[in-house]
């Protein structure tokens, strides 16, 4: 029997999450992007050409804002935030691949609210697979599936178009 995670197919993900995001927001010149790194920022980065947007989506790296970061310590591959628009008062779709726990959703946004106030933060993923530890859902999704806890999904670029995923065993 085969299991929905072993056909998981990132780029129809994609399309789905890219179709429904043009339906609710048509309007998308006032839009700003903002990818969660990394599988969020490489969707955001793509999504904002997709879109047409005039201007670069923004990156976050939520490494020092996480609540586990005194347990865990400072990620390998910490890479800087760039913000390249002014968050006060902007409508912000904020991007990742997968939706989980909600810290890191919680966490990117705490960074962003360093940068000002938006006036309305929305979220997208390629999936929500369930495990929620905080109370945070997602405006647009792909799939919603449940996930072991053992199992991680991961985001991969396999070009500057193209994505795969994979299940990792924990």
């Amino acid at each position: 029997m085969t299991h929905i995670l072993d056909k998981l197919d990132a780029e129809a993900l994609y399309r789905t999450l890219l179709q429904k995001i043009t339906v609710a927001l048509p309007q998308t010149a006032s839009l700003q992007l903002a990818g969660i790194r990394s599988g969020g920022a490489w969707i955001a980065e793509r999504m904002a050409r997709d879109l047409h947007l005039p201007h670069p989506p923004g990156f976050i790296d939520v490494s020092f804002y996480r609540d586990d970061y005194a347990q865990k310590g400072l990620h390998a591959a910490v890479q800087p935030t760039s913000i390249p628009f002014d968050v006060d008062k902007a409508t912000i779709l904020l991007i990742d691949d997968v939706l989980y726990t909600g810290r890191t959703t919680r966490a990117a946004i705490n960074e962003l609210f360093d940068y000002g106030r938006p006036d309305k933060i929305m979220l997208a993923a390629l999936i929500d697979r369930g495990g929620r530890e905080l109370p945070v859902s997602a405006d647009f999704v792909s799939l919603s599936v449940f996930v072991p806890q053992d199992q991680t999904l991961v985001l991969h670029r396999t070009d500057e178009n193209l994505f795969d995923m994979t299940v990792e065993h924990a």
